[in-house]
């Protein structure tokens, strides 16, 4: 199946990073969302980060202003969903909630082409759980994205026991048109990535609880220790400690292991509404966004 025309649901973070890159390749892309003002914000979104790719130019991974142009060309905003009816792949990258999601889809299902694929970039939910809410099981994967989307090469292609082999390869094909590293998962809880991360993440808070070490002595000993590019509070901090919260919900639930249940710091920080980056403080404290300063818990 040769994917020419994809929707994208939502228009957030995700969703506009996801929009930019299938744009950038030359697909035209419909993103549909509840209102124009939040259209309006995810496009602003995507014009600051082709720009910021313009002036780091070529030589340096960059794109010309030419390619710029020619991206935003193949960009569409909608606030009706009927406008994604001749789609051959609808991506929806909306609030990780099952209740919505599954709405959305079966609302979708009545009016996409049936030849379509149906594709989620949930990093939690069972792709499974969602693909019931459609008639088209067989037509249905998991895509998901790494933020920022732009910068990440990752995609992992997630498919069910009730996934067609045609359709698996075709986004797996999908993952290399956009310049993306695709790997090949199924729905399993966490996949690949989270399955292994979130335990890290988790870990480290309650290294910290148990006095092993300071916030930033354990981000300094896991980037120079390991040669990761940021310590595993400075990640939370960027992921959002609120999502990760919810994830050890879904991951707890499925596993009943106590490596996947939330620390008693991390619940605290999200009920206080500290999230992270996204709220000026997590972890960390935003005030000054260039000289982050590590809170003190313990």
């Amino acid at each position: 199946m040769d994917i020419k025309k994809v929707g994208v649901l939502g228009c957030g973070l995700m969703g506009s990073g996801i929009a930019q890159v299938v744009a950038a390749a030359g697909c035209d892309v419909v993103v549909l969302e509840q209102e124009q003002k939040f259209l309006d914000k995810g496009f602003a979104g995507i014009e600051k980060s082709l720009a910021r790719m313009v002036e780091r130019g070529v030589a340096k991974g960059g794109i010309t202003a030419e390619q710029k142009t020619e991206t935003q060309s193949h960009l569409k905003g909608t606030t009706n969903i009927k406008d994604l009816a001749d789609c051959d792949i609808v991506i929806e990258a909306i609030i990780e909630n099952v209740a919505e999601k599954r709405k959305t889809y079966a609302e979708l299902d009545a009016i996409v082409k049936k030849d379509a694929i149906f594709a989620t970039n949930t990093s939690s939910i069972s792709v499974t759980e969602l693909m019931t809410s459609t008639q088209r099981p067989e037509r249905f994967i998991g895509l998901h994205f790494f933020n920022p989307v732009p910068m990440m090469k990752l995609v992992e292609v997630v498919k069910t026991i009730a996934t067609a082999p045609d359709v698996y390869e075709t986004a797996v094909e999908f993952g290399n048109k956009l310049g993306k590293v695709p790997v090949r998962t199924s729905d399993k809880t966490g996949f690949i990535v989270n399955r292994l991360l979130v335990p890290y993440l988790l870990d480290a808070i309650r290294a910290y609880e148990e006095g092993v070490g300071s916030i930033t002595d354990i981000d300094e000993a896991m980037k120079l220790g390991c040669g990761y590019p940021m310590g595993p509070f400075a990640l939370l901090d960027f992921v959002g400690l609120d999502t990760t919260y919810y994830i050890t919900h879904v991951m707890y639930d499925e596993f009943k292991e106590r490596r996947f249940a939330a620390p008693p710091l991390l619940k605290r920080l999200v009920l206080a509404g500290w999230y992270g980056r996204k709220s000026g403080k997590g972890f960390y404290d935003y005030s000054d966004p260039k000289n982050p300063v590590p809170g003190k818990f313990a």
